[in-house]
């Protein structure tokens, strides 16, 4: 049977994914809301946790697989219509047109943080910095997204652009500059990140063997999923090889 209003986790990941992968939109002829996301066929077990996470707004044929032609297939998530999207779009579609807005962002959990970081969120930089793929915001939004993190979480990301010429310069994205500033948002989303793959996301490299230590360490002891710390120092070493900075 499906809520008449949204529980509380379930809109945490929504707004969460909102800013990342997810959509709501009404479409003709239906007079409420959907949400859907998308993810490729490699994030299959994330995929398949926010599909269990939204069981309350499901129907039983609500996945399915997409076949671009090019080997790369994605996933699609696709709810059931229902009042209860319908209010949480008019809130972050006042316009009919999806909008960052301060109102809604203060809903925002460390859970919701992780959403949109696992959606949309890299490692850059020799995996020393962060940024958040934000193309499609523009940058007054941005601002407002970078107002609210340094007033509710005291952390200072930059807005920079995609490219100094071209189309692409009027597009931006949100950087965390610093590896201080990177552990710092890390240690807020880390206790919600709900399946090992993920974990892949939040391993900062560091050449001092003792700091990497340090900091698979702590995200052990942050994680409320089980992993081998092992199993992480292969991560660390996969992602080592592939980058120059670390290869002897």
């Amino acid at each position: 049977m499906i809520q008449t209003s949204l529980s509380d986790r379930c809109k945490e990941i929504i707004l969460g994914s909102l800013l990342g992968d997810g959509s709501l939109n009404i479409q003709k002829p239906y007079k409420n809301a959907r949400f859907s996301f998308r993810h490729s066929i490699n994030q299959k077990d994330y995929f398949l946790w926010k599909v269990n996470e939204m069981r309350e707004i499901s129907s039983e044929n609500c996945i399915w697989e997409q076949d671009n032609g090019r080997g790369k297939n994605k996933i699609r998530y696709q709810s059931l219509a229902t009042e209860s999207l319908t209010e949480l779009y008019k809130l972050t579609h006042p316009h009919g047109k999806f909008e960052i807005r301060r109102k809604w962002l203060n809903l925002l959990t460390p859970l919701s943080l992780c959403v949109w970081w696992l959606d949309d969120g890299s490692l850059v930089s020799d995996c020393r910095q962060g940024v958040f793929c934000t193309d499609d915001f523009e940058y007054d939004q941005l601002m407002i997204v970078v107002r609210y993190f340094n007033k509710v979480w005291e952390l200072n990301p930059r807005i920079g652009r995609v490219a100094k010429k071209g189309p692409r310069s009027e597009q931006y994205r949100l950087w965390i500059r610093s590896s201080e500033e990177l552990k710092k948002f890390f240690r807020i989303i880390i206790p919600h990140i709900p399946v090992p793959s993920m974990i892949r996301k939040v391993l900062i490299l560091y050449k001092d063997p003792q700091l990497q230590e340090r900091w698979i360490s702590e995200i052990c002891q942050l994680l409320r999923i089980e992993i081998d710390k092992d199993t992480l120092y292969n991560y660390v070493e996969e992602r080592k090889k592939r980058l120059a900075y670390y290869r002897e």
